[in-house]
């Protein structure tokens, strides 16, 4: 899926979103950068995300990255769209834009996981509520508009500067 931008600040508010998430779900380790700038995905991911298992490791453990790297991409893609949508112009995320990420998480969790539709729906209803805990909080909106202008000033961090970043805002 990809997301269009209305404008810079857009994007930053986007990729603030992201980066929040994953924040959020304690898988900042899988990132090896942000960037702005970058001509294909905003977030580049470590050899950790990507790892696909070994004959050492288990089926089970195999499936568990598998799925948990799924539930990682849905709250970026949400994420992506309530930054931009809650904190940057004070509203709710259109419901057709909702639907149509619904819709893709669903064919994601289908083709990638194997999934069935109920646990696909269980998987997505988790994630937006729990994303949307965060981003409708407005106590923590002045940071996320910090955060934004960071990166719009800065353009390009490592996934420990993002870190760093958040902490100081003290958003994690």
């Amino acid at each position: 899926m990809t997301l269009a931008y209305i404008n810079e600040d857009d994007k930053a508010y986007g990729l603030a979103g992201m980066a929040i998430s994953l924040a959020a779900l304690d898988a900042i380790d899988r990132v090896a950068g942000v960037s702005l700038d970058a001509d294909g995905p905003m977030v580049t991911f470590s050899h950790q995300y990507y790892f696909s298992g070994s004959p050492s490791i288990s089926p089970k453990t195999t499936w568990d990255n598998l799925l948990h790297n799924f539930y990682i991409t849905s709250a970026m893609v949400i994420s992506n769209v309530m930054a931009r949508s809650m904190v940057r112009m004070g509203q709710d995320v259109p419901a057709d834009l909702l639907d149509i990420i619904h819709r893709e998480i669903t064919e994601e969790g289908r083709n990638t996981c194997s999934l069935e539709d109920d646990e696909i729906e269980t998987i997505y209803d988790k994630t937006r509520a729990y994303m949307g805990r965060i981003f409708r909080n407005p106590r923590l909106h002045p940071a996320i508009d910090d955060f934004a202008r960071t990166l719009s000033r800065r353009r390009t961090l490592s996934g420990n500067e993002v870190l760093d970043e958040l902490r100081a805002l003290s958003i994690v």
